[in-house]
């Protein structure tokens, strides 16, 4: 094959890559900004929802404020509505602009540490800053006290439990004597 040609195939190649990678990004950026579009729209909403929300109760307030003699338990019921309303605005603002915290930076490795356990001494990185011996010593360790428990049960056995129909008569006898 001529080298013309070939380097006519690979710069073809090289644009039709191209071309495909810039319309698949351009389709996933479309989606994110719809996405980000549909959000704010939402916020916005429920902002104005709150806000409409809030102006009615105010409203109300002052017609009920407005005769000669105005019932005092009504006012006092739309103002606390009010208030109500007021707040969940305020609070609605703040969550919209609240900026999302950061995720906190991933700890350090600890440093290598010399093992507690038993057999000869080497050392090992922990997982956490109270671990003193590594898996396999700790599994060690953990076998020779489950050996240890288990030796001490069968040097000194508890006794047996009562069968049901010892219990069932035990519970009769107290209940004779009580009653």
């Amino acid at each position: 094959m001529d080298s013309g040609l070939a380097a006519l195939l690979g710069a073809a190649v090289g644009s039709a890559a191209t071309l495909g990678a810039a319309i698949v990004n351009g389709r996933a950026q479309a989606r994110s900004q719809h996405a980000q579009q549909s959000r704010q729209h939402r916020r916005d909403a429920r902002y104005l929802s709150a806000l409409h929300d809030r102006d009615l109760a105010m409203d109300a307030v002052l017609d009920a404020l407005r005769p000669d003699r105005p019932d005092l338990t009504t006012v006092e019921e739309r103002t606390a509505r009010f208030v109500t309303l007021a707040r969940e605005v305020h609070r609605t603002c703040e969550e919209e602009t609240a900026e999302p915290t950061p995720p906190p930076p991933s700890p350090l490795p600890l440093p290598l540490i010399a093992c507690d356990g038993p057999g000869k001494e080497h050392l090992f990185r922990p997982h956490a800053s109270w671990v003193t011996t590594c898996g396999p010593c700790h599994r060690e360790q953990q076998r020779a006290y489950a050996a240890e428990l288990l030796a001490r049960a069968e040097a000194d056995p508890a006794p047996a439990p009562p069968s049901w129909r010892e219990r069932v008569a035990a519970e009769a006898r107290a209940d004779g004597a009580s009653g």
